[in-house]
């Protein structure tokens, strides 16, 4: 929990701006060690790049959780005691934006347009890796995202339409990457921004990262769990 005073803006700040760097360096970075040691990680089994993805996710959110110690255990303590406050009064607001998101991929199929790159990569994992591609997407992912594009931007940011907007628009526009760029990308980012902006919207109500993070792990869980439905019975 984030509690911004005068004294402490440029602490937030600081903390912020790391825990993006960070982020950042070893998502573009990932794959410099295997470059060091002169490695092709395209000849290397699948099943070793997955464990090394979740192992530096892992690594990214110890960091984090270092950086935002403090806030984060205060954060899990109101969030034990209020979390049935939490969902009740926030559901609606998650329900909102993935109906928002149907709306949008209904479109985006009617008018001609594909999965993104992200769906497509993710629902190839999973038809093959399932447990790590589940531990990624609906345990690690929403941890780490959250802690970045929801804590880490509100920590830089305290306008709240500024945060609410540059969050989501970032959060949504990364998961487009590869993605090719056409007249549709309005509805691309809004199926993907709908959510971000209902969790950052959360973030800026309660103050507490856990309720953001607690709906981001049910909605992946949701969609994976869908796409188990599809994998046993098609």
């Amino acid at each position: 929990m984030i509690t911004r005073t005068k004294e402490n803006d440029l602490k937030y700040c600081l903390k912020g701006i790391a825990v993006i760097f960070i982020y950042f360096l070893f998502s573009i970075g990932q794959e410099f060690p295997f470059i060091l040691l002169h490695i092709n990680v395209a000849d290397l089994p699948s099943y070793i790049t997955i464990m090394y993805s979740l192992a530096v996710e892992l690594l990214m959110i110890s960091l984090i959780f270092c950086i935002f110690d403090k806030e984060l255990k205060n954060a899990f303590t109101d969030f034990k005691k209020n979390h049935l406050t939490y969902f009740n009064k926030y559901l609606k607001y998650y329900i909102i934006s993935v109906v928002v998101m149907m709306v949008s991929n209904i479109l985006i199929n009617i008018l001609g347009g594909g999965m993104s790159t992200n769906e497509t990569t993710i629902r190839n994992e999973f038809n093959v890796f399932p447990i790590f591609t589940f531990i990624s997407a609906v345990i690690l992912a929403p941890i780490l995202e959250e802690s970045v594009f929801r804590l880490g931007f509100r920590a830089i940011i305290s306008n709240d339409f500024l945060f609410i907007t540059i969050s989501s628009l970032i959060f949504g526009g990364l998961h487009l990457l590869g993605t090719p760029i056409n007249e549709l990308l309005p509805l691309y980012l809004l199926s993907y921004c709908s959510c971000g902006i209902a969790f950052a919207y959360m973030l800026k109500k309660t103050n507490n990262i856990f309720v953001s993070m607690f709906f981001h792990f049910m909605h992946n869980g949701l969609i994976l769990s869908l796409q188990t439905f599809l994998l046993i019975f098609s």
